[in-house]
């Protein structure tokens, strides 16, 4: 096993000076080399951009995070094409991956299976002050959010269906960023999913303080929502958009459903997808399908639960408290997991 971590970032201010910050902290580390390396080889065949959709559909959608790259840029001083394909979230590639999800009225957890050499280690609490709602969760690609809770109550994550038939539009990271930073409760979610462009086919989990969650699946081509409170990587309604195997997920979904319905309280519910021992949690890392990290989010509490890696106990934010002006002192967050290469943000690969 080897240690992991990812970095705990707190900021109030303007989406620019945010950015502007963000980009004075990612000049000298390693993140910005190592997803360079990653991404030359498929600039010409999946980074292809442009800048105005981009900006015109940022502008549209959500004008701060606009600022926020502005800033990025202006601090790593690199024009605003490179900043677009760097930060703008909009046409980029995803690589395949697992991921699971339960909610229940009061809480969601969820657990990220990716690639380790692609994740960024970098947790977000940012609240604006020019515009939008509070968040906290983790970023992918700087500006976007994997999963997260706003100050409304909010909670979202997703999970990867395919990216065969991609189109014209936002990936997964940035439409979560968007949802938890300009929409306040589920229907706001639903109404800007139906609205927003899709890249690729992805499900979106939805909880909010009513207690009711919902999926809305996702693709390019046509979106749906659905009550539910289980999500791995397949769809029900757009079922003709399922692409892949299912039987891995459709077992893990059922896994889920069956020990879930024991669970007496949170922790237990925690439990059952960060123990090794439960079926849920994946060490398939070089599948890109292992699971990174396992959060949880209480959008009645307003809590927030964090762990890297299996069988940890949860780092655990007070997300009300620091809306009030409480900083957290949590700087970095430890983990570990069967796997020798790093983060992005640990050491240059």
């Amino acid at each position: 096993m080897k240690q992991f971590w990812s970095d705990v970032i707190q900021y109030r201010g303007t989406h620019y000076d945010f950015g502007y910050t963000q980009g004075e902290q990612l000049r000298d580390s390693p993140t910005l080399m190592n997803r360079r390396k990653q991404w030359e080889p498929k600039k010409d065949r999946h980074f292809l951009i442009d800048p105005d959709e981009v900006k015109r559909l940022l502008l549209r959608f959500a004008p701060g995070i606009w600022a926020e790259i502005r800033g990025l840029a202006d601090a790593l001083q690199m024009n605003m094409e490179e900043a677009i394909r760097m930060f703008g979230g909009y046409y980029l590639e995803y690589n395949r991956s697992g991921c699971s999800i339960f909610t229940d009225s009061d809480l969601m957890i969820r657990n990220y299976d990716s690639h380790p050499i692609g994740y960024e280690g970098r947790y977000i609490i940012y609240q604006p002050t020019d515009q939008g709602y509070a968040v906290i969760g983790p970023s992918m690609q700087i500006t976007g959010r994997v999963d997260g809770l706003n100050e409304k109550g909010l909670v979202m994550g997703y999970n990867f269906t395919h990216r065969k038939q991609s189109s014209d539009g936002f990936i997964c990271n940035m439409i979560g960023r968007i949802i938890l930073e300009t929409c306040a409760d589920v229907d706001e979610a639903i109404s800007l999913l139906k609205e927003i462009p899709h890249r690729h086919s992805f499900s979106y989990v939805l909880l909010d303080k009513s207690g009711e969650s919902f999926v809305v699946e996702a693709s390019p081509r046509e979106v749906v929502a659905r009550q539910s409170n289980v999500c791995t990587n397949h769809f029900h309604v757009l079922d003709k958009e399922n692409r892949y195997r299912q039987d891995e997920s459709r077992q893990r979904e059922n896994a889920i459903q069956m020990q879930q319905q024991y669970t007496t309280n949170p922790y237990q519910s925690f439990r059952v997808m960060n123990d090794s021992d439960k079926d849920i949690y994946s060490f398939k890392y070089d599948a890109a399908a292992g699971t990174l990290h396992t959060a949880a989010y209480f959008p009645k509490q307003m809590k927030a639960w964090f762990a890297i890696g299996p069988d940890r106990k949860p780092v655990i934010f007070d997300f009300s408290k620091w809306l009030q002006g409480e900083n957290v002192h949590v700087k970095r967050i430890k983990g570990e997991l069967d796997y020798p290469k790093p983060f992005v943000n640990m050491e240059i690969q």
